[in-house]
């Protein structure tokens, strides 16, 4: 795990071998102490497009106030750090004020009471079928076999897409996901081809949705209709659902996965605690909460500043871009007692697995919260033991990706 050199200004939060072995939490906890809201630069001749630097935003109580201030911190040029001029402003991630409440209340309409009691019919079906595989199988990587499985076919069902488009379509957003990684690289045009052929997916199946609805949320989001703040009516135009498309199936799915993975690893590492949600189901609800406080499955937003202001002491410039790290916001001792410790019993848990609220809170906060009790009520029903195989290893994203790290290997007996 990496460690800080003789204070904080030794710390390189560009650099991705810090994340080798899931977030450096100790690098965290120094700057929470010492430089709560430090500046980072990006070493001379960094790859891409993006601003001179950015300031790191680690206590809980700042990352809620920049969450909670649209109006002083825009999310227009988007959560990631690397500049995307083509999209800025273009995804309810990247839009404020008006346009985003316009395209918020669209894709809420989709999720009707209805509907998500669907959902919880249809994620515990899958959760089954992927546990009946695993006790099957005896030993499997937990990652690929269920975590990785059980938010894609969830993410899947929403939008309507076939059975047999499903690994296709996944293993390309996988594929774009680490394309602008190190450690697998891709040829920029074979990136964009990737990005290219999800977009005429997404642009075939709402076209087919229009043509022929079906029972199912991407038809509603397809064609829903609601009246703006200037009284207009309004629907999602085709290159919107593109869009949304690619984020529902990018965030909806790697997000979950992260914390499902993360949350089993640490009741493993938990045995008693493992045992108490084996015995009392009812518990699974709260422990979820804190599987996604330990977890974090989300590292880190950008905002930029559209007004010098200040936050804890710190001067912060018009233009100047922000980033709230979530996993530091989510282990701060003036928050949270004892943080480092995994308490399923935790309460009050004011975890910023979502982000830390305002207009910009996790649209799909609950169907997480879902997918994770209802795999582990499965797991826990199906199983009688379940014990690491294997130690886990991580993928490294890169700065520019808001995930930044993932668990990509859990191996794992079960029985």
């Amino acid at each position: 795990m990496a460690t800080v050199r003789a204070g904080v200004s030794y710390v390189d939060l560009t650099d991705s071998s810090l994340y080798r072995e899931g977030f450096p939490h100790d690098v965290f906890t120094s700057l929470r102490r010492d430089a709560p809201v430090h500046w980072q630069s990006f070493p001379a001749e960094f790859p891409g497009d993006h601003d001179t630097g950015f300031w790191v935003l680690a206590k809980h109580a700042d990352i809620e106030a920049v969450s909670r201030n649209p109006a002083f911190f825009s999310a227009f040029d988007g959560p990631q750090l690397n500049l995307r001029a083509e999209i800025s402003g273009m995804t309810m991630v990247s839009m404020d004020g008006a346009p985003h409440r316009r395209q918020r209340r669209l894709v809420s309409a989709g999720f009707t009471p209805r509907m998500v009691r669907r959902l919880d019919d249809q994620i515990r079906a899958w959760a089954d079928q992927l546990v009946s595989r695993a006790l099957q199988e005896g030993e499997c990587n937990f990652v690929s076999a269920v975590a990785y499985q059980l938010p894609m076919h969830t993410i899947a069902d929403i939008v309507g897409i076939p059975l047999e488009d499903r690994d296709w379509l996944f293993g390309m957003v996988n594929d774009l996901l680490l394309g602008n990684t190190i450690e697998h690289a891709r040829p920029a045009e074979e990136v964009l081809a990737t990005q290219v052929a999800l977009f005429e997916y997404a642009s075939k199946l709402g076209l087919e949705k229009q043509i022929n609805p079906q029972d199912d949320i991407w038809t509603i989001l397809s064609t829903v209709t609601i009246e703006t703040d200037d009284g207009e009516l309004s629907k999602l135009d085709k290159f919107e659902l593109d869009l949304f498309f690619i984020l529902l199936t990018v965030a909806g799915s790697e997000t979950t996965r992260n914390a499902i993975s993360q949350g089993l690893l640490a009741l493993l590492e938990h045995p008693d605690d493992m045992s108490r949600l084996r015995s009392n189901p009812d518990a699974i609800a709260t422990a979820v909460e804190e599987v996604l406080r330990w977890s974090s499955p989300l590292c880190a937003f950008a905002r930029r500043a559209t007004e010098d202001t200040e936050i804890h002491g710190t001067k912060i410039a018009k233009g100047d871009r922000l980033t709230m790290w979530y996993p530091s916001g989510n282990r701060d001792e003036d928050v949270f007692i004892d943080p480092f410790r995994f308490d399923i019993d935790r309460a009050p848990n004011p975890h910023m697995a979502f982000g830390g609220g305002g207009s910009h809170f996790c649209l799909g906060a609950n169907l997480a919260r879902r997918e994770l009790t209802i795999l582990f009520e499965v797991l826990f029903e199906r199983t009688e033991r379940i014990a690491l195989a294997g130690p886990p290893s991580y993928t490294t994203l890169g700065i520019f990706n808001p995930i930044l790290s993932f668990m990509d290997t859990l191996p794992v007996s079960v029985a």
